[in-house]
């Protein structure tokens, strides 16, 4: 697609009741910003009617893109397939709840123009104006994640789970086509490939945040998923699967 300055990808699971809100908002605001852009939902098997939603918003919006998954593979798949599909000269990719405002796209791009391979949003940072989740459960099993990520050598990043992320579009290429996790730990291997293996430049910036309920994260089932990723990851690393 010639002139695309910006694709924002949106993997969607089972997310009919809130994904007509989400698309009526990032069109009404990109379409003001008066650039080329293209929004790329990919449906991960979803048993409800999220791709019918999608394909009824199409027919007024040129610009969004459907990819139909036959079934879940896990976030990681899904936007590993919607990054590589991607054909902006700058991607990010956000969740479907839109608990990261579609305006703050503009801090992610802001940096990938000026120095930066890669920008992740922060929750975590003095400067963000993030209302996390109250629960205890969720508080712990972040701290403990951010400290398995430091222990595999992912660091100097505040918030690596957080679903809001930008990239050169050469940058999402490479760390795309390299990514082997499925799950919810593919952003520990995309910020792992970046650091240790691509030397890329990543960039952090606040953002506003708003915990949405309806997370697909487990908390009984995922942790123990998650830190056998971040292991998996030096596994990987170790046996040479990461050729550059």
């Amino acid at each position: 697609m010639a002139g695309v300055h910006l694709s924002l990808v949106i993997p969607a699971y089972n997310e009919e009741k809130r994904l007509p809100g989400t698309l009526e908002s990032v069109a009404g605001y990109l379409d003001r910003q008066g650039y080329g852009y293209e929004v790329v939902v990919v449906d991960g098997g979803s048993t409800d009617g999220t791709s019918e939603v999608v394909k009824a918003f199409q027919k007024d919006h040129p610009h969004f893109k459907l990819i139909r998954l036959p079934r879940n593979k896990g976030k990681g798949f899904h936007v590993r397939t919607g990054i590589l599909s991607a054909a902006g000269e700058y991607v990010v990719f956000t969740d479907a709840d839109l608990s990261t405002p579609v305006e703050e796209v503009e801090k992610l791009l802001l940096d990938l123009t000026r120095e930066c391979d890669l920008v992740i949003g922060s929750r975590r940072g003095a400067e963000s104006q993030a209302v996390l989740s109250k629960s205890r459960l969720r508080r712990r099993m972040s701290e403990f994640y951010g400290s398995l990520n430091r222990f595999i050598g992912i660091i100097d990043i505040e918030d690596v789970p957080c679903g809001f992320k930008g990239f050169r579009r050469d940058a999402a290429q490479k760390l795309f086509s390299l990514t082997r996790l499925n799950g919810f730990s593919f952003d520990a291997e995309v910020l792992y490939l970046a650091q240790h293996k691509l030397h890329y430049r990543v960039g952090q910036v606040p953002i506003r945040w708003v915990y949405a309920k309806g997370s697909k994260v487990n908390l009984l089932r995922d942790p123990g998923r998650m830190a056998l990723d971040l292991l998996r990851i030096k596994f990987y690393d170790w046996r040479g699967l990461y050729k550059t």
